[in-house]
């Protein structure tokens, strides 16, 4: 059998426009070319994908569990291979799973678990993100109030081998709770960091944008709000340049009519990316679970805490994708950017993520002409068919 393979009779979307009558050439794990359908080479294996689109394999920056797997209840190698299998049947091809707000310890053991996905090649296994805890107890959200805590010396020297070693690193942060200069220390090791969970204002966002700060976790969730005279975070995020912003398109944790307003506000080369923020039951029928030792419950397509508090999302990729184009209107290009090109932009990988050029990750999605789930392929090898 040909190492290389031919990916046929697709409509392909490369991540920046659509290709008709064309066909992806993969090689070795990575795409070798996009040619026409008659110029596919006479060694490759052909795949035929008639009526399926073609477009660049999902990328989730913010995964705290699926298929039953919670990190912070299962912070090793196999939590980790088994939340990246079930995001896998959405089409997501490349992910952080996502530490919410722990102690020392779990957050040690989720570290060496990252090291040892990283060592083994964990499929879809991208990095981690350490959302907390250096976080506002005003904005905490779901998290654990009594584990948050400022960033001490401990922390950021453990955060910064990780970043050296693990080489993908998300950290959110607080500017309540980590000074800028802890952020310049974090950006300057490789890590992205993100500001989250916080409640102060447009100026001090701006501030920490200008120290490093790359990325805003979940916009317009647990941070300050766009007001007439003080924009606060989310203005911030918005009228930053520079700064990228995940978004949970669930219609639960942003309104459809902010969401819109966001997107046509916020000033570039930064862009809004999808995120699920998804949690364990993701691809399961749990009806609840456990988190740092309260019951998180799941219903009508929300989880929440005992007092009703957003605990997570109940949504995947491939339905974030859907929803932003079927209710916000967005064209299914730019729908499949938002959960492809700019996640990997945001991270600063877009070199062999996020587009299927040469040279490129041969990481890639099959989807019927509705949006419906076909195939999953990471490296080149089909991870997943529905």
């Amino acid at each position: 059998m040909s190492e290389r393979k031919a990916i046929t009779g697709a409509r392909l979307f490369d991540g920046v426009e659509w290709h008709d009558g064309c066909a992806l050439v993969i090689e070795a794990g990575r795409v070798k070319a996009i040619v026409a359908s008659a110029d596919v080479p006479a060694d490759a294996e052909r795949i035929d994908a008639h009526g399926m689109l073609l477009a660049p394999g999902f990328i989730d920056l913010q995964v705290n569990g699926g298929g039953g797997a919670l990190l912070n209840e299962e912070p090793t190698v196999e939590g980790i291979r088994q939340i990246c299998s079930a995001h896998a049947k959405f089409g997501t091809t490349a992910l952080l799973p996502t530490l919410i707000t722990d102690t020392r310890e779990i957050r040690s053991a989720t570290i060496k678990a990252g090291l040892e996905a990283k060592a083994a090649g964990v499929p879809g296994f991208l990095g981690l993100h350490l959302e907390g805890p250096h976080l506002s107890v005003v904005r905490k959200g779901a998290h654990d109030p009594k584990l948050i805590r400022p960033m001490d010396d401990a922390d950021l020297a453990e955060m910064l081998d990780c970043a050296r070693a693990l080489g993908v690193l998300m950290v959110t942060v607080a500017p309540e709770n980590a000074t800028k200069e802890q952020v310049r220390a974090l950006t300057d090791a490789g890590a992205v960091v993100s500001l989250g969970h916080t409640d102060v204002g447009y100026e001090t966002a701006v501030a920490y944008a200008k120290a490093g700060a790359r990325t805003v976790t979940h916009l317009f969730n647990a941070m300050s709000g766009l007001g007439h005279r003080e924009p606060g975070v989310v203005g911030a995020a918005l009228a930053t340049g520079t700064l990228h912003a995940g978004m949970i398109a669930d219609g639960y944790h942003v309104e459809p009519a902010s969401m819109g307003v966001a997107l046509r506000a916020k000033v570039g080369p930064g862009q809004i990316f999808l995120v699920t923020d998804a949690m364990s039951p993701i691809g399961t029928d749990m009806k609840s679970f456990q988190l740092n030792g309260r019951e998180i419950l799941r219903e009508g397509g929300r989880l929440t805490l005992a007092d009703g508090t957003l605990a997570g999302a109940d949504i995947d990729m491939l339905s974030s994708v859907r929803f932003v184009h079927e209710k916000l209107g967005l064209p299914v290009e730019e729908a499949l950017r938002m959960a492809s090109a700019y996640p990997a932009d945001a991270m600063g990988l877009a070199t062999h993520k996020g587009r299927l050029k040469p040279g490129a990750d041969a990481d890639f999605v099959l989807l019927t002409p509705e949006l419906g789930m076909g195939s999953t392929w990471i490296g080149g090898t089909q991870v997943y068919a529905a």
